[in-house]
């Protein structure tokens, strides 16, 4: 009873105390920050970091009209490795044969030799940044960023020499595969500032975002051999028609957090970091997937 007298008592005399010494020094009005309004435009660099789920469109076997994956006979590089260049059609150089320095037959190339991992490497990322301020927190954002994606694998080619005593029965050769996208990501979003900071404040933002994918090139290399799968290939009746280059919209959603810096009162310079939640529809059987994004903003005050 007497310690909850003693914590009344100090609550109470706290209470009468504060507002009293606080009328003692009066403080003068704080002015409002000016609201500031309009629009900024700016340029985007930053690196784009890609979901390794549709890096196996670059695996070499193609997807046919209707979108769907193509059966090995029928991929692209059974018909570049074993008909185009293997010498599979009647009257054809084997160029396979010539670079690994064996005799036509002599080598072998089946679906266990396809490239079984693709990877993306990091890429670059360039992009048109134009914003809205509605007034000093908040901010209505319309991106346009764009991305050259590549990815890498392997495939392997056996070669099985004409037997010489103290040599092996066959080799196994292993080349690269290479992959070639392009992708161009339309956001549309807000932005919110933290704290009242007129230098630096800390960013939250996030919206829609639409990605327009494509695939470019398919390259593989056989010793000084380069073989370029998207131009056209043939299929086991002999008839030639152009691979399908596909190109794809999917629909997602985009976050970010970082720093926003009033450089001057022209310009602002931000540095975010950016998970996007991208469908990239290529291929069969797309999903949306996370990707990741870190860069630079620079935006000048109109």
């Amino acid at each position: 009873m007497i310690n909850s007298i003693k914590i009344a008592g100090f609550l109470y005399f706290t209470c009468c105390f504060v507002p009293a010494f606080a009328q003692d020094e009066p403080v003068a009005d704080a002015q409002p920050a000016p609201v500031q309004k309009g629009f900024q435009i700016g340029l985007y660099v930053g690196s784009y970091f890609a979901n390794n789920y549709t890096a196996s469109l670059h695996d070499g076997y193609g997807v046919d009209f209707d979108g769907k994956r193509n059966s090995f006979e029928n991929s692209y590089m059974y018909n570049k490795i074993v008909l185009q260049n293997g010498g599979g059609y009647s009257g054809q150089p084997d160029l396979i044969a010539q670079e690994l320095n064996v005799m036509h037959g002599d080598w072998s190339f089946d679906e266990s030799d396809m490239p079984t991992y693709m990877r993306y490497q990091p890429s670059f990322m360039f992009g048109l940044q134009c914003r809205y301020s509605v007034d000093n927190k908040n901010i209505i954002l319309l991106n346009v960023n764009a991305a050259k994606l590549t990815s890498n694998g392997s495939f392997t080619i056996t070669t099985i020499p004409q037997y010489i005593p103290g040599q092996a029965a066959q080799t196994i050769h292993t080349f690269k595969i290479k992959g070639m996208e392009q992708r161009l990501l339309f956001q549309v979003g807000f932005q919110h500032l933290f704290g009242d900071n007129e230098k630096m404040n800390f960013l939250l933002e996030g919206g829609l975002n639409v990605t327009l994918a494509k695939l470019d090139k398919n390259l593989i290399q056989i010793n000084n051999l380069t073989i370029d799968l998207t131009s056209y290939y043939y299929t086991p009746g002999s008839t030639a028609y152009s691979v399908v280059r596909r190109v794809g919209t999917g629909f997602g959603a985009f976050g970010g957090a970082g720093l926003n810096l009033n450089a001057s009162e022209a310009f602002i310079i931000q540095l975010v970091y950016n998970p996007t939640y991208e469908g990239i529809n290529l291929g069969p059987n797309p999903k949306l997937k996370l990707q990741n994004s870190v860069g630079l903003r620079a935006y000048y005050k109109l």
